[in-house]
């Protein structure tokens, strides 16, 4: 029963979160957006006392039984040792707790945090892998399933689907998401939980709680026969049935051990082991192969396609092809609006990218800055800041991007439009255009003479900078290319206008 209940949260909470993940209708939102929250890394960044609280008082009296329910990651792995367990049974085999790697890990981990090196503990945290895996490899994957859809209600006059573009948003964070992609299912696949029992900083950090835990996995030593299936069955390696001791640290109360177990030697209750003194100096251990279990998504992480970047050309009444934009060499980078400044979003983004994944306009994307590595910075090639959106601030779990009001956004200032004279085709091609002024939402652009003692000069572009707000509309429906006449500069601090 217990590995029964496990299986169906834990299949629950995978599919809503990487549901929230892929969906790019922002259907997936409106029901599952406080899931991510509930992640314990992104409780503590976020100061989310509540959920804090809340998972520590489930670790004490469960266990670590959010490393099998609650985290995505975990869950993950799990489905990789299922796929092992098909090619061969009864795998894994018990090892002592690795303290030498685990404990420094986590130093590292924290040190990274409070010094601001986000590309590193960006890498070790679980919730933030698994956001890159879904964003960059299972959302093209998403995509292109409906787009093959689209295609087919098109050709019966339907629109139950729509086509969506399917670009790579970062060179950089699609080849880390594939290697940890590719590493952890191998890692999983014949070892069980490696990861969560050596690098993951939360694992670490639970395994001091769940010690003390009130419910526990035990040994009833009068029924135990030593057949050794409930070690071969542990993918955390925490059983010894020789000593018939549990380490408590490692072990994520999965029931795979008390299912294999065919005398009902193992409980989950209230107690401790009762250790075997005939067993005790016996320290050495066979060599054996993977947990029995059934997972209901299996189906579903089999599909590891490659990726290709999809684009659809421009084009100018049909006739002319026009360049792709290029992104300016920005001074400061953009922050979203309901990040309030750079500094913030550094100090609190765990570069899980479930904002990147739900931006509607194609505005966000990983940075590829060393120190910042897959934070999200905006760009205006694709499209523009919609003052009516606030998707990213109502999916943001670490408090990165705080909660934004839409009539709070339109009058926050991330940045300021620059005008770029030589670029402008007003000067360079002498036609008439203005696009800039026409779409700016807060009417920050006027036209005006290009030389001011001559009314009958052609009209270029003049930018209150005080009116601004930094969104992107002028850059981004400049008709210059491939450099804009026009593009924003961002601001360290955001401020109210």
């Amino acid at each position: 029963m217990l590995r029964k209940i496990r299986i169906i949260l834990a299949t629950v909470m995978f599919l809503c979160i990487t549901w929230l993940f892929v969906d790019f209708t922002g259907t997936a939102r409106h029901w599952f957006a406080w899931m991510p929250k509930l992640q314990f890394l992104e409780a503590v960044l976020a100061l989310n006392v509540a959920v804090i609280i809340g998972l520590v008082v489930l670790t004490l009296v469960f266990g670590r039984i959010y490393c099998s329910v609650i985290c995505p990651l975990g869950i993950m792995q799990d489905v990789f040792g299922w796929l092992g367990k098909q090619q061969k049974k009864n795998r894994y085999t018990y090892s002592k707790e690795m303290k030498w790697l685990r404990y420094p890990v986590l130093v590292l981990f924290v040190i990274a945090l409070l010094a601001g090196v986000g590309s590193l503990f960006q890498l070790l945290a679980p919730y933030s892998a698994f956001g890159r895996i879904a964003t960059n490899l299972l959302q093209p994957v998403w995509q292109a399933g409906n787009n093959i859809l689209a295609g087919i209600a098109e050709y019966y006059d339907s629109y139950a689907f729509y086509q969506s573009d399917i670009w790579i948003r970062s060179g950089v964070s699609l080849i880390i998401a594939g290697v940890t992609f590719v590493t952890l299912g191998v890692l999983a696949w014949r070892n069980g939980r490696t990861y969560c029992n050596t690098i993951c900083p939360v694992g670490t950090v639970l395994s001091f709680i769940s010690r003390f835990s009130f419910l526990k996995i035990h040994f009833d030593t009068e029924k135990c026969r030593n057949c050794s299936l409930c070690t071969k069955n542990c993918k955390a390696s925490c059983i010894d049935f020789k000593t018939h001791s549990v380490d408590y640290s490692r072990c994520v109360v999965c029931g795979d051990c008390i299912e294999s177990c065919k005398f009902g030697a193992l409980k989950y209750a209230h107690g401790v082991n009762e250790p075997n003194k005939a067993h005790e100096a016996n320290k050495t251990h066979e060599t054996n192969d993977p947990s029995r279990r059934s997972f209901l998504l299996a189906s579903a992480m089999l599909t590891t396609a490659a990726i290709a970047q999809q684009k659809e050309k421009m084009m100018d009444g049909g006739l002319a092809e026009i360049a792709d934009k290029v992104a300016p060499e920005r001074q400061t980078p953009l922050t979203p609006p309901g990040s309030r400044s750079r500094a913030n979003i550094e100090q609190h983004c765990t570069g899980c990218q479930l904002c990147i994944s739900e931006c509607p306009n194609e505005v966000l994307r990983p940075s590829d800055d060393l120190m910042h590595l897959m934070m999200p910075v905006m760009s205006y090639e694709r499209g523009y800041c919609r003052p009516e959106c606030t998707r990213c601030s109502q999916v943001c779990p670490a408090g990165a991007i705080l909660p934004i009001k839409a009539e709070d956004k339109a009058s926050t200032q991330i940045g300021h439009a620059v005008w770029i004279k030589k670029n402008c085709v007003v000067l360079t091609d002498e036609v008439e255009c203005g696009n800039c002024a026409t779409h700016c939402p807060v009417g920050a652009i006027e036209m005006v003479p290009s030389d001011p003692d001559d009314e009958e000069s052609p009209y270029v572009p003049a930018v209150n900078e005080a009116r601004c707000i930094g969104c992107g509309a002028c850059e981004n429906l400049c008709p210059a290319r491939p450099h804009s006449a026009i593009y924003v500069e961002g601001h360290e601090q955001h401020k109210e206008v």
